[in-house]
């Protein structure tokens, strides 16, 4: 758009049309019905002139020298585009359907982090420090890479973007694909349909799972232990030195508590930790032995007859709903080389 106009969205997330208008005094809106406001830059006054698309799809506004008063960049949401700059303090944001947790990719000083935000609650599931304890100034999107030969997608195209799903958590890489005519996913890590009923709470034993049994403590509700499995989020509140039956009791008492994770484990030191969590998420498959011991609050009589097999189906479909290993792998392994 080369000067002031108006340009109108068609297909919206809405019925109805909305306006991108770039008004005379270079502010920036995007109006919907009977001209209400649902967003601006806040450039007026400013000597915008006009608005651009650049070819890394960056939108920018631009004085009459061709300086740039505002770019889309700067504001991410949860997709990174290639050739943009994330600074520290910069996160992506992906919110799921229907839920009142979020997940977010944050660029901390010492540290890239992926983390789930739930309320009061906020837990780290995967990390990537640089060595030597440097501290991170930026983080940009510069590597071109091409698939490999057992891909299916169009071979020769460079990576676009970067997506957090809103589903999973997961990180995802995107290229153009002619062949199918629209982006296509290059590397992503496969979550089971399963997973989503469970996480989102409308699996038929959902009620058998922590709720309700605020203020009831040990009177209605008990604590299961899930074997063989453990969790991958970080920074629950711990309690040091003691016993998994009083970490139990800890998250009974505890109205917010839903899950518990007691370890035994720690640099060769046998050293008990008790994590109380806020949700019931992240769970993952441990080898036995490993000193770990993952509880969920239920309620009392919900594993046995009849609640028996369901809960037995909740734990099958609960283990590995945050889990991105290989795709979080694969962008470490590039930020290592």
């Amino acid at each position: 758009m080369g000067g002031f106009g108006t340009l109108v969205i068609t297909q919206s997330l809405t019925s109805n049309i909305c306006v991108l208008q770039l008004t005379q005094d270079g502010d920036l809106r995007l109006k919907g019905p009977k001209d209400r406001v649902g967003w601006r830059t806040g450039t007026s006054g400013q000597g915008v002139k006009r608005l651009q698309i650049l070819r890394t799809v960056n939108l920018v506004l631009l004085d009459g020298l061709g300086n740039i008063k505002w770019q889309s960049f700067n504001f991410p949401t949860d997709v990174m585009l290639w050739g943009q700059r994330l600074s520290v303090a910069s996160r992506l944001i992906s919110f799921p359907t229907n839920s009142t947790s979020y997940y977010s990719l944050e660029i901390e000083q010492s540290r890239i982090a992926l983390y789930l935000n739930s309320g009061k609650w906020n837990y780290s599931y995967w990390e990537f420090k640089p060595n030597k304890n440097r501290n991170i100034a930026y983080v940009q999107w510069v590597a071109r890479i091409h698939p490999s030969d057992h891909q299916t997608v169009q071979f020769g195209q460079p990576l676009r973007f970067l997506a957090l799903g809103n589903r999973t958590g997961n990180l995802k890489l995107y290229l153009y694909s002619p062949s199918i005519a629209k982006f296509d996913v290059l590397f992503k890590h496969s979550t089971p349909p399963e997973n989503e009923t469970s996480r989102s709470g409308n699996s038929d034993c959902s009620q058998g799972i922590s709720g309700g049994f605020c203020g009831n403590g040990k009177t209605k509700a008990e604590m299961l232990e899930l074997k063989g499995v453990g969790s991958v989020l970080r920074g629950a509140p711990k309690i040091v030195n003691v016993s998994k039956e009083a970490c139990a009791n800890l998250c009974l008492e505890d109205c917010n508590c839903t899950s518990a994770l007691y370890s035994t484990a720690k640099g060769g030191m046998e050293v008990e930790e008790c994590f109380l969590y806020g949700m019931v998420i992240g769970v993952k498959q441990v080898e036995r032995g490993s000193g770990l011991s993952y509880m969920v609050k239920v309620g009392k009589g919900a594993h046995g007859g009849h609640g028996k097999s369901n809960l037995k189906r909740w734990v099958l479909v609960l283990v590995g709903v945050v889990d991105g290993l290989i795709i979080l792998w694969f962008l470490e392994a590039l930020a290592t080389t």
